[in-house]
């Protein structure tokens, strides 16, 4: 394959690079770092830049004078001097005039005519144990986009912790291709350099780096024309057989993939998090919904026990009035009672048909009143769990996307915040006494408040029953008693006996069919009424959930589509390799 073949391969590659780093470029500002988004963004920028080595390592290691030694100009290009110099990041390029560009406070760009710079460019950074507060500039700016990573040691103590912990973050965090530098060799006795030399590589052995490349260089020696003791024979062989001679650019397009699948998969990480979150959450919301069907049921089937003894209360007591309405109509007792109303009014059939309708209301209102007090308690008890259950499991929901997570610690932020306001504002709900009423049970507020005002939140939920269940019932029995006193009042009992006994029949046949339909028309209508309310607390987290689904799929999607577009991308590269 010819050079230009091989350029015209190399220069589309780099385009359609381009084009997915553009993508994945939006992809981060959809999602909203801005710190991740400022990366991509600076990678896409160094796409036709040159390979670029970038030198870390802590103060007083010696990283200007290896930089200085490296190029071999024989001129100063990164000053040196007792104290720290390096307070800004230097990126050396190939220019044909000696210039310095300042880029911002914190960066400038030096142009040399120096041969090499025309396949890298270098940056030298501050030391890695000062101006910590100018790290984020380096590794945001410098670091992703980095080609190779060269980690200078001072040859003497290569082993300070703010060096391995910087370390940590480029191998970890960014993956990046490193080698070590031992400087400054003339410093140390031969058998100490050979102690630490192999420190370093057992040290990087242990932190990833199978096979570590770890030199032993003097700049000193180098700059003062003494090659054969300097070391710098063997990191220039190095790069010449890795990175120079025409195979650099190629590199650098095989670091652009590597670095955007790095930052493609630690944000399809963060989806990751963010699904099991979501299924978690759907999960603990699909839970609650049962929660409340299962005790709506358990609360309906409570109301129909309770209508279920009521009826049963009522047809003993009706039923037994009803033997002694038959019994009392029958001949000879009526000729009795028409001989003693004679003598005593009170005797008479119309007395004795009044004192029949009073022991039923009597008989009504004491046996229903018993059955539903006690039926109330067990139905005011299911709902009231309802709640309780409701509000324990919200308490005890399951937290998997931390709010410290590099990526999407704002959607885990965001779902804490609405998940402490569903708390509060159910924990509020369940303290309001309003939120247990129902207007449908009380058209009129003002005969309602006089009986709840002691009561406060979920407690009051007995008592609502209560007075609900005993003024239905007893309006329904106090209809059915006017109807069977009309039904008494001003009738010929002698010659209307099957009258008065089906006209009885159909009165409690009525009231029986009236008291179980509104029974449990309006006391399930409650439960139902106070499940909605319940669920409707949760209005903004399933809001949440539908969001928070939409977003996955589209996220998984777009990972899949520059995942193996990269994948196809790398193959290829490999193809110009070969």
């Amino acid at each position: 394959m010819t050079d230009n073949i091989l350029n015209q391969k190399l220069k589309q590659y780099r385009i359609e690079i381009d084009g997915i780093v553009g993508e994945l470029h939006q992809l981060t500002k959809n999602i909203g770092h801005e710190e991740l988004a400022q990366t991509v963004n600076e990678l896409r920028s160094r796409i036709t830049e040159p390979f670029m080595f970038v030198i870390v390592g802590e103060v007083k290691a010696g990283k200007s004078s290896f930089i200085n030694a490296l190029l071999g100009t024989g001129k100063e290009i990164c000053k040196v001097a007792p104290s720290p110099m390096t307070d800004t990041i230097q990126q050396i390029v190939y220019g044909e005039n000696e210039e310095i560009v300042v880029i911002n406070p914190y960066l400038k760009r030096i142009h040399q005519p120096v041969e090499i710079l025309k396949e890298i460019a270098i940056v030298d950074t501050p030391g890695t144990n000062t101006i910590v507060e100018h790290h984020q500039e380096i590794t945001e700016r410098f670091i992703p986009a980095s080609d190779l990573i060269v980690f200078v040691f001072e040859a003497k103590n290569p082993y300070r912790q703010s060096s391995w912990d910087f370390f940590d973050y480029i191998h970890e965090d960014w993956r990046k291709k490193i080698i070590f530098v031992l400087q400054q060799k003339d410093l140390v006795v031969p058998a100490d350099l050979e102690v630490n030399l192999n420190g370093v590589k057992e040290h990087a052995i242990k932190k990833g780096i199978s096979s570590p490349q770890v030199f032993t260089v003097s700049a000193k020696h180098e700059l003062e024309g003494k090659h054969d003791t300097s070391g710098f024979d063997a990191i220039q062989s190095y790069i010449s057989n890795h990175i120079t001679g025409g195979k650099a650019p190629i590199l650098k397009q095989e670091n652009n993939i590597s670095t955007s699948q790095n930052i493609n998969e630690r944000i399809y990480k963060g989806v990751v998090l963010r699904k099991e979150q979501w299924v978690a959450d759907t999960e603990f919301r699909n839970d609650i919904k049962a929660t409340l069907e299962q005790q709506e049921k358990k609360s309906n089937n409570q109301v129909d026990i309770l209508v279920e003894n009521l009826l049963a209360a009522y047809d003993r007591v009706t039923l037994e009035k009803e033997r002694e309405l038959n019994d009392g109509l029958s001949f000879f007792p009526l000729i009795k009672r028409s001989f003693r109303s004679f003598f005593d009014k009170k005797a008479s059939a119309q007395e004795w048909l009044n004192g029949l309708s009073e022991g039923l209301e009597r008989d009504l209102n004491d046996t229903l009143k018993d059955k539903l007090n006690d039926g109330v308690v067990d139905i005011a008890d299911s709902i009231q769990q309802m709640a309780r259950m409701v509000d324990l499991k919200i308490r005890n929901s399951k937290t998997i996307l931390k709010d410290n997570h590099d990526i999407f610690s704002d959607i885990a932020e965001r779902r804490s915040s609405i998940l402490k306001d569903l708390q509060q504002t159910f924990s509020k709900f369940l303290d309001k006494s309003e939120n247990f009423t129902d207007e449908e049970l009380f058209p009129d507020k003002d005969a309602m408040s006089p009986n709840f005002a002691a009561g406060t939140g979920i407690a009051i939920v007995g008592a609502i029953l209560t007075a609900v269940t005993n003024g239905m019932v007893f309006d329904i029995t106090g209809g059915i008693l006017t109807a069977v006193g009309l039904l008494f009042a001003g009738v010929s009992v002698g010659l209307q006996k099957k009258k008065i006994i089906k006209g009885y029949q159909d009165e409690i046949s009525r009231g029986r069919t009236k008291l179980e339909a509104e029974v449990t028309g309006k006391i399930k209508s409650y439960v139902g009424n106070i499940k909605k309310k319940i669920d409707n607390n949760f209005d903004q987290f399933d809001m949440l959930l539908q969001n928070e689904e939409k977003q996955i799929v589209e996220l998984e999607t777009q990972h899949q589509s520059i995942e193996k577009r990269l994948a196809q991308l790398q193959v290829d590269l490999e193809g110009l390799k070969g």
